[in-house]
């Protein structure tokens, strides 16, 4: 009988935890949210890259991630929600940060041609 029970709840947390159906309409949309992370993984990059104070690192990096969500019609709130939601979508979720991984290749390329162009070549 124990089974039966243990089996019934399980049975119920999972059909309650599975909700299907559209994001809700708070949710950062897709497209946005690529180009939201590239530039928060920018940010990230420049701000553990360069020897800081760990004071300062929090006062400057608030700066340039209150900057990011500003240039993208969003705050903290809503980005926490939208990842949040996307989470729990991990197919999404997953085409998400191809696409970022994506956008920071194309990134990293554009900054390395220059050099390589200029480089002096060895003899």
């Amino acid at each position: 009988m124990r089974k039966y029970i243990t089996l019934f709840f399980s049975v119920t947390f999972f059909l309650f935890a599975c909700k299907g159906g559209k994001a809700p309409a708070s949710v950062i949309k897709h497209d946005q949210m690529v180009s939201l992370l590239t530039d928060l993984h920018i940010v990230d990059g420049s701000l553990y890259s360069a020897p800081q104070a760990p004071d300062s690192l929090y006062k400057y990096g608030i700066d340039k991630y209150m900057i990011a969500f500003k240039d993208h019609h969003t705050d903290s709130v809503q980005f926490k929600a939208s990842l949040k939601y996307y989470t729990t979508q991990p197919v999404e979720l997953q085409a998400i940060y191809d696409q970022v991984l994506v956008n920071l290749k194309k990134k990293t390329d554009s900054l390395s041609k220059p050099q390589q162009q200029y480089a002096i070549p060895k003899k």
